[in-house]
């Protein structure tokens, strides 16, 4: 009994926070209830997504028809890539891409980039370079060009965010690309696209993520951002040619090593594709009622006089950090003086309108009940 006690006052807890999140880029409202019976199964997708290998419980043939949707989405006719545990690992095997072209690059990302790509240039003993950021979070382009033409010809490798962590800002591919052909460099153009990845696609007039037109690199998107995932997981998708550099063939397990982790999460894999077949056809929607409520967020919060910021092509509304009491209970996701929402499948009106109401100071901080 201490047992089921223990799990149902934990699935209590998990219900009443994910009633009340806010602060962080996840969709929380998915079903995977028809997936239910593969959590009995060890389904490893260890080796190469292309390579069925030795180890016959796997999901590499949903995995791959995952990364052929995402190839179509972005253009990409040569493609390969694998499901990722994360953002995360995403941006460190595109990084690792580049530094394996270029060993000798530098790597160029602005202030406002993720933690991760510093990280990674820790990591693969990168060099970095950290580019001034615009006031709305957007590389600054003039400091890229600078500080890419101070070094000669050292070969650069560039992350490109669609769509920075705290301000949703989107640095433009065509603009970094321009650059570095101007500069004459040679270069490995990297995207992460966490969150942006799945929202420029669908609304229109916004900055082309697009292989065919642009010398992108590789690109890493998420799966529990926009898809939603119950396990953290992504995608990192390059071309062919690229990885064929860093290919090495392993017997043991039938397979060749391509990847930065031998075992790979199968049950991602199937959660993905479950998504992109069950829903696919109606992301431009959700997109598009994401994106509108939170220009009805930013629209609140400017009556209330706490200086939104709502950038473009984004579902991310930056506004003055309120009370850390407030910020506990709603999970605000702060950096300095700065707190923001980023309006998911999951923050309907009702929600972002008892936000609202904590902010003005018109209710009670007492703990509230589930709101949708």
């Amino acid at each position: 009994m201490a047992l089921a006690a223990r799990l149902d006052a934990f699935r209590r807890r998990c219900d009443e926070l994910t009633s009340l999140h806010a602060g962080y880029p996840y969709n929380l409202a998915y079903d995977y209830t028809p997936l239910l019976p593969f959590f009995q199964y060890t389904i490893n997708n260890l080796g190469d997504p292309y390579v069925n290998g030795n180890y016959g419980i796997h999901s590499r043939e949903f995995e791959r028809e995952c990364l052929a949707w995402f190839a179509r989405l972005y253009g990409l006719e040569d493609h390969w890539g694998y499901v990722t545990s994360c953002g995360t690992e995403g941006n460190l095997y595109g990084i690792f891409l580049g530094r394996e072209r270029y060993p000798d690059a530098a790597l160029y990302f602005s202030r406002d980039t993720h933690y991760s790509v510093h990280k990674a240039a820790r990591l693969l003993q990168i060099a970095p370079v950290a580019i001034d950021s615009q006031s709305n979070g957007e590389i600054d382009y003039a400091d890229l060009e600078a500080q890419v033409a101070r070094r000669g010809s050292r070969p650069a490798i560039v992350n490109v965010n669609l769509g920075t962590t705290l301000k949703g800002a989107v640095d433009r591919i065509d603009r970094v690309a321009t650059i570095l052909d101007g500069v004459g460099v040679p270069f490995h153009l990297h995207c992460d696209g966490a969150l942006g990845g799945l929202l420029l696609p669908y609304i229109q007039g916004s900055p082309a993520i697009d292989f065919t037109n642009y010398p992108i690199g590789s690109i890493a998107v998420s799966g529990h951002k926009f898809i939603g995932s119950p396990i953290p997981c992504g995608i990192v998708l390059a071309r062919r040619a690229h990885v064929k550099q860093i290919e090495t063939a392993i017997e043991y397990i039938g397979s060749t090593d391509t990847t930065i982790m031998g075992s790979r999460q199968g049950l991602a894999a199937l959660f993905l594709w479950y998504a992109i077949t069950d829903r696919g056809d109606r992301f431009a929607e959700e997109v598009a009622t994401c994106v509108g409520n939170a220009e009805y967020l930013r629209d609140g919060l400017a009556e209330l006089g706490l200086d939104p910021l709502l950038n473009a092509w984004s579902n991310t509304v930056v506004f003055r950090k309120p009370s850390a009491d407030l910020c506990r209970t709603w999970q605000l996701a702060t950096q300095g003086e700065l707190a923001h929402v980023v309006v998911m499948q999951n923050i309907g009106r009702t929600k972002i309108d008892s936000l609202l109401e904590d902010l003005s100071g018109a209710r009670d901080r007492q703990p509230r009940a589930a709101v949708s």
